[in-house]
């Protein structure tokens, strides 16, 4: 079918019902809802035979979808109506959540049904959340309900409240009235409802220091306590703040734009603080805590049956020259470990997303603060790369885009969750790119492949990345059922009567193909042209970095996403592309 998507932003949502859809033969081209002229052009020029809209925040015309089928894809149960569902189910403790397909009318979310999947909600952010089970159940709804249309039989169902199973309501949106928390009185359990249920947007609305600031992200603490509201410690980026019964440490902060004043944006909460936490001690973040202990951690490490899970979370997938040389530090720890094989990934949600342009952009010489940055980076990659006395694997829980999806490539092998989503590019940011990736994607999926994927700068679903060779293994299911499968794959991996044979084979191949061209040849060549990248005022990174950190509207659909065709070209499989030694 030729399918219209229509959303507010291309995010990470939208990006997996496209890739997904496209992977299935449909003709998908995507419009940014950018005014209802734009998308009433849209419909005119590419005349879809249904029109999907994955991430909205505007109505569509009466016009449209009066005169063509328009599936809102919302972020609740039955009857679950208005623009803040995920952000009520957090605070109000929701155990079971939903996504529904309707078809769109002149009443907000209250068209007919035409698919309906709930999933059980773990404690987590509403961003993690979001990424995660809601993106799950949204794709499986979703392609339930293109079913659904193309067959032609189907009737949907319209919203009944007396219907069993109709279990929502229409709620107002949260209004940071409704987040404001009272230190002084609420335990942590609301307080991180609160946090979690804001993150990463709008953030909770709260003073620091006599600031205004929106936090971001919440995690509990077990052991830190003090005055309520107090920042008592710091850690690896993230403030601890006492409760009355308790501390949470929130990892981002964004301080509150004065009026007329220029913008601001999310970063590590003791960068947005500098300045004001002398007295604010340090607390350094144990590699491995003992079990049932609840406090934050980035980076962790621990192992089992012969293999070291290396466990790294960042907030939002990006990676600063901190925490990368802190992921280094951890890494260099597990290879002193006699441990057979090293997994490397967080246990949900992102793998990583490349370096941190937030802080870049904040920085006193954001060119400068680039190259720090693409350098930890590639150092971290260089050690990965390098490890021959060993089995390394990649194991990406979730999205992975640009430097992160780079980063796993270094490993021996790459599974992936078949819920993640891939963008192995790095032009839209008006970057060359590192992270060896001109030696590790082309021996991975082949020259002209590898041309195809930096230059489409399309996402890719993991079905389509395990075709091309991109990645060696898609785990199905959801994150409990991801873990489980990744501990015994690794496990076996470890123990398999062939091991010896795979880590001599990777020596010899690592040996094989720098005998050709040194490693540090790759690493010249790419930072040669980073380098011009961050520091010639002619190249559009800086430009392009400042967009992307403060938000600014799009003026138009990018035209290789509003081209049906070209958005419609996926990776092909390239017989001639050359496995990983393992």
């Amino acid at each position: 079918m030729r399918i219209l998507l229509i959303s507010s932003a291309y995010n990470s949502m939208t990006q997996r019902v496209h890739a997904e859809l496209a992977d299935r033969g449909h003709q998908v081209a995507v419009e940014l809802a950018l005014g209802d002229q734009v998308m009433r052009d849209a419909v005119r020029r590419l005349d879809p035979d249904l029109i999907i809209a994955p991430m909205l925040t505007t109505a569509i015309p009466a016009d449209i979808w009066s005169a063509r089928p328009c599936f809102i894809v919302h972020p609740g149960p039955r009857g679950d109506r208005g623009p803040s569902s995920l952000d009520w189910a957090i605070m109000d403790g929701a155990t079971r959540w939903g996504v529904t397909v309707l078809q769109a009318n002149a009443e907000m979310d209250a068209g007919d049904i035409w698919a309906s999947v709930e999933f059980p909600v773990p404690r987590r952010s509403k961003s993690s959340l979001y990424r995660t089970e809601v993106a799950d159940a949204a794709l499986e709804a979703v392609l339930l309900a293109v079913t659904r249309f193309e067959g032609g039989r189907y009737r949907p169902e319209p919203l009944d409240y007396g219907r069993p199973g109709v279990t929502g309501r229409c709620r107002p949106p949260c209004r940071q009235e409704h987040r404001r928390i009272d230190w002084r009185a609420e335990p942590t359990s609301s307080v991180l409802a609160k946090l979690r249920a804001a993150d990463s947007s709008p953030g909770v609305l709260d003073v620091i220091g006599g600031d205004e600031y929106y936090l971001c992200g919440g995690h509990e603490e077990d052991q830190l306590c003090g005055d309520p509201g107090a920042v008592v410690a710091r850690r690896g980026g993230a403030v601890c703040r006492a409760t009355v019964d308790g501390a949470v440490w929130i990892p981002q902060l964004r301080r509150r734009p004065a009026p007329g004043g220029p913008a601001t944006c999310k970063l590590p909460a003791t960068l947005a603080l500098r300045g004001s936490l002398a007295d604010v001690p340090e607390i350094p973040a144990p590699l491995t805590v003992p079990a049932g202990r609840r406090t934050y951690q980035e980076i962790s490490y621990r192992e089992s049956s012969g293999v070291g899970y290396l466990e790294f979370s960042f907030p939002g997938g990006a990676m600063s020259t901190g925490q990368c040389r802190r992921l280094l530090a951890a890494y260099r720890h597990a290879q002193r470990r006699p441990v057979r094989v090293i997994v490397l990934g967080g246990r949900r949600d992102f793998f990583g997303n490349g370096i941190h342009l937030n802080v870049i952009e904040t920085a006193d010489d954001p060119a400068t603060e680039s190259w720090c940055n693409i350098n930890a980076i590639d150092d971290l990659v260089e050690a990965i790369l390098t490890t021959t006395d060993r089995l390394t694997v990649a194991a990406l829980a979730g999205n992975a885009a640009a430097g992160g999806l780079m980063l796993a490539l270094a490993a021996d092998e790459v599974w992936c969750r078949s819920g993640a989503v891939l963008n192995p590019h790095y032009r839209l940011m008006g970057l060359h790119g590192s992270e060896y990736w001109t030696y590790t994607l082309p021996r991975r999926v082949g020259a002209e492949q590898a041309a195809r994927l930096t230059e489409a700068c399309l996402p890719v679903s993991p079905a389509s990345a395990l075709r091309c060779g991109l990645v060696d293994q898609v785990i199905e299911g959801g994150t409990d059922r991801y873990r489980a499968q990744v501990l015994a794959h690794a496990e076996r991996l470890a123990h398999s009567p062939r091991y010896p044979q795979l880590v001599a084979a990777k020596a010899r191949q690592l040996a094989a193909a720098t005998a050709v061209r040194p490693l540090i040849a790759y690493r010249q060549a790419e930072l040669a042209a980073m380098s011009r990248n961050f520091f010639d005022p002619r190249e559009p990174y800086a430009r392009l970095r400042r967009a992307f950190v403060y938000k600014h509207k799009p003026t138009r659909t990018p035209p290789h996403l509003a081209d049906r065709q070209a958005s419609a070209a996926r990776p092909v499989a390239d017989a001639a592309h050359a496995p990983s030694a393992a």
